[in-house]
């Protein structure tokens, strides 16, 4: 029987990633495993809008907020859930293209389960993947499971 021990949940802070996240906990909570929530800021940033440019140093400075704003929003969305105290959980921001940054962290991490939403914050069409999401599956090493 598959007993996973590593549990990755990548989040964009949606809906769908919070059905996901109540699936991880149940998961690991029946497994004893652990569970890292991972929610990637995708680098491609624009340095100019109109007529005004960012200095390297602004840059610099945005992107930190941005971490910092998406570590509290990680803190304040595995809160929601009560079913979460007594796991063990790692929070993590990244910063890249998301599916290649969900797919190093599988590696890096040993993860033997994904569990992500099957759409993502844009949610297209209700009968379409999201491309994070296909990306993953394509990618993955592990087993996944999509939740909707």
């Amino acid at each position: 029987m598959f007993r996973p021990t590593k549990i990755l949940v990548p989040t964009d802070f949606s809906e769908y990633s919070d059905k996901a996240l109540q699936q991880a906990f149940d998961i690991a909570r029946q497994n004893n495993a652990m569970v890292y929530v991972l929610h990637v800021i995708h680098e491609e940033m624009h340095r100019c809008w109109v007529d005004y440019c960012l200095s390297d140093e602004q840059m610099e400075q945005f992107k930190t907020q941005m971490r910092a704003g998406a570590q509290e929003d990680l803190q304040k969305q595995v809160a929601k859930f009560p079913e979460a105290k007594g796991l063990e959980i790692a929070l993590d921001v990244k910063g890249g293209i998301p599916a290649e940054a969900i797919l190093k962290e599988e590696h890096e991490k040993g993860i033997d389960l994904i569990v992500i939403g099957s759409l993502g914050r844009t949610g297209l069409a209700k009968y379409f993947l999201g491309s994070v999401t296909l990306n993953v599956l394509k990618g993955a090493k592990c087993p996944v499971l999509l939740t909707k």
